[in-house]
């Protein structure tokens, strides 16, 4: 009996690795979705536009099709993929927003950020900018600190909504500087940033690649970058180091991730295929010019890389009581 119960047991983990294998040598034989848990027209949709052509022509008769589904910080399409089946089928392309901030603000979100996404590769990154209206007084970082220290609580700063990424980077620059600014939530990032260019508030910490049309443009002006190092399309702009706020750190990605329980083989090929279309010469020059900073590394340095970043932010809004509200 004992036999009979082994040999069973030997056949189904020969089944289950046949079928894995079976399903890594013929994948993708049909469209896979790339979930993103957005609207369309940000970043995080425009990298899956631009992964989705490139992994379309890497798999022959393959189609990857990008399915905007917005909401709740995206935590309602991220739900949506961890009930999905982790058949290579569907795959989510997303902001950090609902993998390491939105679990700490949301109850019930749906989902485990730490157990129920296998994650592939994070494929960019960019620094945000503190940037203010080009008719501010305000000139440097110094001139900011100044003013919030001056008068606590009255310098506004504007974001796109509760737990965005601009909104935890002006909280950590207030938990690090020893201020307090007027934080501004607005229903997503082109009204804020209508606001600060027509100075109806004074400030804001904004994704490099969607502030640089207006800083170019002269219509804002860029005070510091929250980078390592500064960025090469704002050579002329400091880093927050630099400036004189010490270990101010912040980028915000796009990232590639899946259900739970990615065939091994499937994951490696979509990984190679992922890399091979971010750096790309048709690609590649072109995220860089936008200000973002391709990444494309391993799944296991992307999964510590959740880890570190779900920590961190879990404790800047502990310590900051901020909620989604």
């Amino acid at each position: 009996m004992k036999r009979t119960l082994a040999t069973l047991a030997l056949g189904v983990v020969a089944s289950v690795t046949l079928a894995h294998a079976a399903l890594a040598d013929t994948w993708p034989s049909k469209p896979v979705t790339m979930l993103v848990p957005f609207p369309p027209g940000g970043s995080s949709d425009a990298i899956a536009r631009v992964l989705g052509v490139k992994l379309t022509e890497a798999f022959p008769g393959s189609n990857f099709v990008v399915d905007n589904r917005g909401g709740a910080g995206g935590t309602i399409g991220t739900a949506m993929v961890k009930r999905a089946a982790p058949d290579g089928y569907t795959l989510e392309v997303t902001s950090l927003g609902p993998l390491v901030i939105g679990p700490h603000l949301m109850k019930n979100v749906g989902y485990d950020a730490t157990k129920d996404l296998d994650y592939i590769s994070v494929a960019v990154q960019a620094p945000n900018v503190l940037a203010v209206p080009a008719a501010s007084p305000y000139k440097t970082l110094a001139d900011i600190i100044a003013k919030l220290k001056a008068n606590p609580g009255r310098l506004s700063f504007a974001s796109s909504g509760n737990g965005s990424s601009d909104h935890i980077t002006a909280e950590l620059f207030w938990q690090q500087t020893g201020t307090e600014g007027l934080h501004i939530p607005y229903k997503g990032g082109a009204p804020a940033m209508s606001d600060l260019i027509a100075g109806q508030v004074d400030a804001s910490f904004i994704n490099i690649n969607t502030a640089l049309p207006q800083i170019k443009a002269g219509k804002l002006r860029a005070l510091a970058v929250t980078a390592t190092q500064r960025s090469p399309v704002l050579a002329d702009v400091p880093t927050m180091d630099e400036a004189g706020v010490k270990g101010l750190v912040v980028y915000s990605w796009q990232a590639v991730a899946a259900p739970k329980g990615l065939p091994a083989d499937v994951k490696t090929k979509l990984h190679a295929a992922i890399v091979k279309a971010l750096n790309a010469p048709d690609v590649k020059p072109k995220l860089l010019e936008q200000g973002f900073e391709v990444v494309a590394n391993t799944p296991a340095q992307f999964t510590a890389y959740q880890a570190a970043e779900y920590a961190r932010w879990k404790q800047v809004i502990e310590t900051r009581h901020i909620t989604a509200d």
